[in-house]
């Protein structure tokens, strides 16, 4: 794969903290994106922004401004793994749907894939820039703009599985499976919005735990433990 997008969820990059950032959490992932970037991967990131907001986190206010309010959590996101990436010694932009003074460059494929031609590690915040569309969904969008190999979900746990595994004990995770299989079964890899853009556009997904030692490298490098998802 000569480039991919990685989504981190807002999750793990807060760590054992669960809310806000965890440094060591994110230099880790900077250091591992380092060693992709010098082997000639483009690399592209999209944060989620749950260390911060979820859309559901208020019932009492709207849902579009509580979108709003998610949407401007995956910028401080961005914006700071970013800085971090630059601490470790690459180049970053970041780049959002929607104007954000002199924080940000306003999102154009071209821009983006001109980023990424340069070694620049390019940053999405932002989601898709409307509300009723998840980090999910944005990521896969993006993926398939820039023509990535495939989508890399480094998430909170190591895969995906056949039920809740903070629930159940007894979960199964699945080696391998396939993005229709996800959707008729309803299993929560990814919203249903975004897996059928993988589904409809053939963007292939691995599922992993960002927390597992080395996981972005192990799992470009073929040495998979989580979950692969097919098209």
């Amino acid at each position: 794969m000569k480039r991919v997008l990685l989504k981190l969820s807002g999750e793990a990059l807060a760590g054992d903290k669960k809310t806000g950032f965890d440094e060591a959490t994110c230099i880790g992932v900077a250091k591992q994106v380092k060693q992709l970037v010098d082997a000639g991967i483009q690399v592209s990131i999209v944060t989620g922004g749950g260390n911060f907001w979820r859309g559901r986190t208020s019932e009492t206010i709207d849902r579009t401004k509580a979108d709003q309010i998610g949407m401007l959590a995956t910028v401080m996101n961005c914006i700071y793994v970013s800085d971090i990436f630059r601490y470790e010694g690459m180049k970053t932009e970041v780049f959002t749907p929607f104007v954000c003074g002199s924080f940000t460059s306003l999102f154009s494929k071209d821009a983006a894939v001109e980023a990424l031609e340069e070694g620049k590690v390019i940053f999405f915040a932002g989601g898709t820039g409307h509300p009723y569309f998840s980090t999910d969904t944005g990521a896969v969008l993006r993926a398939i703009e820039i023509e990535a190999d495939a989508m890399l979900l480094a998430k909170a746990i190591d895969g995906i599985y056949d039920s809740d595994p903070k629930v159940n004990p007894d979960a199964v995770k699945y080696d391998e499976i396939s993005i229709q299989e996800v959707i008729d079964k309803k299993l929560a890899a990814v919203d249903l919005t975004a897996s059928i853009l993988c589904l409809e556009n053939k963007m292939p997904m691995l599922v992993f735990g960002l927390n597992e030692a080395n996981s972005i490298v192990e799992t470009m490098s073929g040495n998979f433990t989580g979950t692969k998802v097919t098209v």
